[in-house]
């Protein structure tokens, strides 16, 4: 017995116009809402200065250093336990680059010391660049 009245050829379907637009405006609230920061690893004031904005090259090794004394290369934090081992993480930061440039990106309340320790490791890992960031004085 055959309970069929007819042979349905429609194939069920699924709408992806409502889908497509949840996700754009997912995507929409995600893009408005969220906040991009460069120094998310430390909690740092910049000094200021007046200086016109550099462009980020390849091969630059960012080191930000913040009030306490605490260091961060590359987006790794570091324990400092002297100068040698702080070298030998810039060494490793640095990897193949023929001469990268070390970005110094110190708190404005950071010790006079603490940037100085990340010169001087600097120089005994042989990194003769060095260069440092500041912020823009406010109203301008």
């Amino acid at each position: 017995m055959n309970f069929q009245r007819g042979k349905s050829k429609e194939q069920p379907e699924i709408n992806l116009v409502p889908l497509i637009d949840v996700m754009m405006v997912i995507l929409i609230f995600l893009m408005i809402t969220t906040t991009y920061s460069k120094y998310t690893e430390l909690q740092i004031n910049l000094p200021t200065a007046d200086a016109q904005k550099q462009l980020e090259r390849p091969g630059e090794i960012n080191v930000l250093v913040n009030a306490k004394g605490q260091y961060v290369i590359n987006h790794s934090p570091v324990a400092y336990t002297g100068v040698e081992p702080l070298a030998d993480d810039l060494r490793r930061a640095a990897g193949p680059s023929k001469e990268p440039v070390v970005v110094i990106s110190a708190d404005a309340q950071a010790t006079h010391q603490s940037v100085i320790r990340v010169m001087e490791a600097a120089r005994i890992a042989g990194l003769t660049q060095i260069t440092f960031t500041t912020q823009t004085p406010p109203g301008r």
